[in-house]
């Protein structure tokens, strides 16, 4: 009998029991974005976020993005994109690096992140203001979800991991996918895992159907 899969995302798949990890409340501060003259996007969550505020404001602001899916996004929403990285924060520091110090960035963010390259490139003298524009909070669905025995469990943050484990134990026998290295940290220590070989959700499916 093959293992069944849990997919812990904000995204479904046909071949997973889904569950939502987070659940999002947006937040409308007060921003000048002409102070600004680029915009820092690690999320779609953003994105979201931005449609709060009148679009004429911000989408000339080019943006750098913290994968190609999120350029793809906010690009399809009407932005300007400047670069983009390769799914994990850390790498966004040598695109930051390549722009003079007295360049004006300006990170939109969730309240809870799991990087710290923004404080890195702040104690490296680079002009970097932060705005949190959501809070995520631990969805119903990840508390409740009944997991069977043996299962495949694919994570695809650190927060995924977290409110998993506010109700669950991760098994010995459980086969464990995580969409990247951020992601592993959050997992309890002597728990083994795999990577997924990109930092998509497809690419998570991929190796959690040929761990069945």
């Amino acid at each position: 009998m093959s293992r069944q899969i849990y997919l812990f995302a904000t995204s479904k798949h046909p071949d997973a029991i889904s569950a939502q990890s987070l659940q999002v409340c947006f937040l409308k501060p007060e921003i000048n974005f002409s102070n600004y003259d680029h915009l820092i996007i690690t999320s779609k969550q953003t994105i979201k976020a931005l449609k709060q505020y009148k679009k004429e404001d911000f989408i000339d602001i080019p943006a750098l993005c913290v994968s190609k899916k999120t350029a793809d996004a906010y690009k399809d929403f009407g932005g300007e994109i400047l670069d983009f990285g390769d799914g994990y924060g850390d790498n966004l520091v040598k695109f930051i690096e390549q722009k003079p110090k007295e360049t004006k960035w300006l990170y939109l963010r969730a309240k809870s992140i799991a990087s710290d390259f923004v404080a890195k490139c702040k104690a490296d003298h680079y002009s970097i203001d932060e705005e949190i524009l959501y809070v995520s909070e631990c969805a119903k669905e990840a508390l409740e979800i009944e997991v069977e025995r043996d299962p495949i469990l694919i994570f695809t943050s650190p927060s995924s991991i977290e409110c998993f484990l506010k109700t669950h134990n991760i098994d010995n026998n459980a086969k464990v996918v995580v969409i990247g290295t951020t992601t592993a940290k959050a997992l309890p220590k002597g728990i083994n895992y795999e990577i997924s070989k990109f930092t998509s959700i497809e690419s998570c499916m991929e190796l959690a159907l040929s761990l069945r």
